[in-house]
């Protein structure tokens, strides 16, 4: 790929400014705050689009640190490049109200689309990570993030299926991870309903239970009571039967009501015979009558209270003294059991019911199963993903390493002999055989490291060539190193971008006669 034109209509500072580029190196010279590192934002603006950040973070984000000077509205640019012997046009507004990309093929003048994935083609599937980390070198920040190890992951896994970029393995684990978290989140609300459920029925089931000890244990009074109130009329039946006058207990305590004693009787007549023979005429007979009607009258009396008096005294206090149980009829005793029998059965019946149910709860059903042999699925493609991923990134990392020490080797004068790039792309460097780790070289032997890092990776991950961009990389380079350098990127890039605000890089690109275009920016 190569960059043909940057057209930046309103970015920044600039209004309308067009800038060619050419194959090979050019030199952006510029001094300080004159644009440079804002025309390294628009190209990667155009390649990847600029989002405006949220709240505070949007204060000093790159949306605002470039947004136009005057006519913000008209936010835009385009850029044109040159791809598989074609030459395309990128046009962007950047302006939150009216954003949009166009990518047209001024070739053959098909039109294609952003939004479709056709400029992601054109760069190679390489992300804005990637770009960051490999080909675009930004103001001080040579040094690598830690989305360049999750690349070259990505591209161990792969490399290790088809040897293009077709799959994402960050993508794929994240996917399955979601699937394993939204899996494991069904079988929790699952087990959450199930435990739910178990305190419901166990609630239920303690219920149930207390129900039956109370009604065994009336059932048992019942039959206590009932067996009790048998004897106790087995034994009033043979009182009655070994009884003279064949009265019950209460009829021996009851006084005769309706007869008057047979003294009482006789009295009655001495006094009516006494009365004759002891008054005088006419008088006795008034006297007779009179104690005739009074006895008939007490005769009459004793009678009519005999038959309204239905209890004695003896036998109200006998009814007090007689327990509410021994009152009750024996069929109404009988029948309280037969109900409560029936109401036990019902209630024990109930409760093996809820017994079921909860060891029913207790056993793994087929669902469960199930869940289990896919949560086990995900897992193990997980695993394998990254024992892969592993196998394929530790051949990879040698690869790397062999290219980067080709590189490091060449641009040190084999001062270097190897740089290895470990766990996490931490790099070491060899000299004769001693490890050095780039925590202890100066800065700009730390550059020079990771500037071999980033070349050998962007060998590794694009599938076409991009132009390298360079702002202001060489800053801490001396003069042999910085030499190399410029030689190694003229043999083996072919469109480097330089933006500088030195005359280094120029003065020996004419010292050793290599041709470079120039734009002062």
């Amino acid at each position: 790929m190569k960059i043909c034109n940057l057209l930046l209509k309103n970015f920044g500072k600039f209004q309308g400014r067009e800038i060619e580029l050419k194959e090979g190196i050019n030199i952006l010279y510029g001094k300080n705050e004159s644009g440079k590192t804002t025309l390294h934002s628009f190209i990667r603006g155009m390649f990847y689009g600029i989002e405006r950040g949220r709240g505070r973070a949007s204060v000093n984000d790159t949306y605002m640190m470039y947004e136009p000077w005057d006519n913000a509205a008209y936010y835009s640019g385009a850029l044109r490049l040159e791809s598989g012997g074609k030459i395309f046009r990128i046009e962007r507004n950047f302006d939150r109200h009216t954003k949009k990309a166009d990518l047209v093929c001024e070739t053959d003048g098909e039109q294609l689309s952003v939004e479709e994935g056709d400029l992601d083609m054109l760069l190679g599937g390489l992300s804005s990570s990637g770009f960051d980390n490999t080909v675009s070198i930004g103001q001080m920040k040579v040094e690598t993030g830690q989305s360049l190890d999750a690349e070259f992951r990505n591209y161990a896994m792969n490399y290790y299926q088809s040897g293009a970029e077709e799959i994402n393995l960050e993508a794929a684990l994240n996917y399955l991870r979601e699937k394993q978290k939204s899996l494991d989140q069904q079988i929790r609300q699952e087990m959450e309903k199930r435990q739910e459920k178990r305190e419901r029925i166990e609630q239920e089931s303690s219920y149930v239970w207390r129900d039956v000890h109370r009604l065994e244990m009336e059932r048992e009074h019942l039959d206590e009571e009932l067996h009790y109130r048998e004897k106790k009329e087995q034994e009033r039946e043979k009182e009655q039967n070994s009884s003279q006058n064949g009265h019950s207990v209460v009829e021996e305590l009851r006084a005769d009501k309706w007869r008057v004693h047979p003294l009482e009787i006789i009295l009655f007549i001495v006094l009516v015979i006494g009365s004759f023979a002891l008054i005088p005429r006419p008088w006795n007979y008034l006297v007779a009558i009179v104690i005739f009607l009074a006895c008939g009258l007490y005769i009459w009396n004793r009678m009519k209270v005999g038959k309204k008096q239905e209890k004695t005294e003896p036998e109200l206090i006998l009814e007090e003294i007689t327990p509410e149980e021994e009152k009750i009829p024996l069929k109404k005793l009988a029948w309280g059991i037969e109900r409560i029998d029936a109401d036990l059965k019902e209630k024990r019946i109930q409760y093996d019911n809820l017994q079921e149910q909860l060891a029913e709860l207790d056993e793994i059903s087929g669902e469960f199963q199930e869940w289990d042999r896919k949560r086990e699925a995900f897992v193990l493609a997980q695993e394998r993903l990254k024992a892969l991923s592993q196998t394929m990134q530790e051949q990879l990392e040698a690869r790397l390493n062999q290219r980067a020490s080709q590189i490091i080797q060449e641009i040190t004068n084999g001062h270097y002999d190897r740089l290895l790039a470990e766990d996490h792309l931490h790099l070491v460097l060899l000299s004769k055989g001693k490890r050095v780790p780039v925590e202890r070289v100066s800065r700009g032997t730390l550059e020079q490291a990771y500037f071999a890092l980033r070349m050998a990776a962007g060998e590794m991950l694009l599938e076409e060539e991009m132009p390298v961009i360079l702002d202001d990389t060489f800053v801490n380079y001396d003069d042999e190193r910085l030499e190399r350098t410029l030689q190694w990127l003229v043999k083996n890039r072919k469109q480097v971008l330089i933006f500088t605000c030195q005359k280094r890089e120029e003065q020996v690109l004419l010292e050793r006669g290599i041709a470079f275009h120039k734009v002062i920016v």
